[in-house]
C-alpha cells in the first residue's frame, strides 16, 4: 500500500456538478461494486510496481493554526523541514534551530529506527482499515466523475458509490470499528484501480472497547483524497478529519485538521535519510509557488 493513504478533496458541490455532465455509463463496469472495491483494495495493499519518490509541500490547519513543510521521501522514510507557520515564512533564529533539528535526527540511527516503527505500525493500521473496506459496508452505483490533477488521474472516468454500514460485518477490533458506523461516498478510478477518494461521515455514535475505551460522536467526518502526481506514482493530495468524542470516558476527544499536498516533483530514488535533509535544506532557500498555498 502507497505510504500515506492512512494518513484524499474538492468541493461536493463541484463533484455534483462534475457527475451531471459526464456521459459515462456505470453499466459499462464489467464487475460488481463489491467487486471493484476488492480488486482496488487488493490493488492499493499490494507491493508498488515503481521505485518513483516525490518531493513536496505539506500544508497542515488545525485549531491551534497552519504550519507547512517540505518533505522528500528516502530509503528510510520522509524527511521533512518546516518552512512556514502560519503563512509565514520561518525567523532567522527558527531557521537555525530547524537545521539543527534535522542535522541531529540525520546522525541519529535509534531515532531513526523509532520512526520507521511508527510508520509501520501506522500502514499496518491503514491496511486493516483497507481489507475491511469490500465487507463493512454495502455499496450502490451513484454516477460517475472525471479525473483531475487533484483527484484521480485526469482524463480517466471516477466511478461514485455511496457506501453504507453492512449490518452483517462484525469489526474484528477497535481498528475497525469506527466502520461500523460510517456512510458516504468513494470514488475509484476503474482504469488503475485506484482509489481517488473516500468521504465518511459518522451516522451514528461508535463506541471502543464496549464503550469503556471511549466514543466518536455522530457527525464526526473525514476526508482522504489522492491523485496520480508523478510518472504513475499515486500520492496523498488531501486528508481532513473532523471528529469529538470522549477517551477513557473523562478525557475529551476533539480532532480538527485540514492537510493538503502540492507541488509534487520527481525526487533522486535512493536517497539516505541525511541526503534528503541536505536536499531540504536547498530547496527550502528557492521559492516555492505552493508553499502559500490555501486549501480554502
Amino acid at each position: 500500500m502507497r505510504n500515506r493513504l492512512a494518513r484524499l478533496a474538492v468541493m461536493l458541490t463541484a463533484l455534483a456538478m462534475l457527475a451531471a455532465t459526464t456521459a459515462f455509463a456505470i453499466d459499462q463496469l464489467s464487475e460488481s461494486p463489491v467487486e471493484l472495491v476488492r480488486q482496488t483494495v487488493k490493488n492499493e495493499i499490494g507491493p508498488g510496481t515503481g521505485n518513483t519518490k516525490t518531493m513536496y509541500v505539506d500544508r497542515k490547519q488545525t485549531q491551534h493554526g497552519s504550519q507547512t513543510k517540505l518533505l522528500v521521501e528516502t530509503r528510510e522514510g520522509n524527511a521533512e523541514m518546516t518552512i512556514l507557520v502560519d503563512g509565514k515564512p520561518l525567523t532567522a533564529e527558527q531557521r537555525k534551530a530547524e537545521d539543527a533539528r534535522l542535522s541531529e535526527l540525520a546522525k541519529n540511527p535509534d531515532e531513526l529506527r523509532k520512526r520507521q516503527r511508527s510508520d509501520k505500525e501506522d500502514a499496518e493500521r491503514t491496511e486493516r482499515i483497507m481489507r475491511a473496506l469490500p465487507d463493512a459496508f454495502l455499496y450502490e452505483p451513484d454516477g460517475t466523475v472525471p479525473g483531475t490533477q487533484e483527484l484521480g488521474k485526469p482524463g480517466d472516468q471516477l466511478v461514485r458509490l455511496k457506501f453504507r454500514p453492512n449490518p452483517k460485518y462484525s469489526a474484528p477490533s477497535h481498528v475497525e470499528q469506527i466502520l461500523t458506523g460510517l456512510e458516504g461516498y468513494i470514488l475509484i478510478d476503474v482504469d488503475q484501480h485506484r482509489i481517488a477518494k473516500i468521504d465518511g461521515t459518522l451516522g451514528k455514535e461508535v463506541g471502543f472497547g464496549w464503550g469503556i475505551l471511549g466514543h466518536l460522536d455522530r457527525g464526526g467526518h473525514f476526508l482522504v483524497q489522492q491523485a496520480d502526481v508523478v510518472k504513475g506514482e499515486w500520492e496523498l493530495t488531501r486528508m481532513t478529519l473532523s471528529f469529538t468524542g470522549k477517551a477513557l470516558l473523562i478525557k475529551s476527544i476533539n480532532i480538527k485538521s485540514d492537510e493538503v499536498c502540492t507541488d509534487f516533483r520527481p525526487a533522486p530514488s535512493n536517497l539516505t535519510f541525511a541526503e534528503g535533509v541536505e536536499l531540504l535544506k536547498k530547496q527550502a532557500d528557492q521559492p516555492i509557488t505552493a508553499q502559500n498555498h490555501n486549501p480554502e
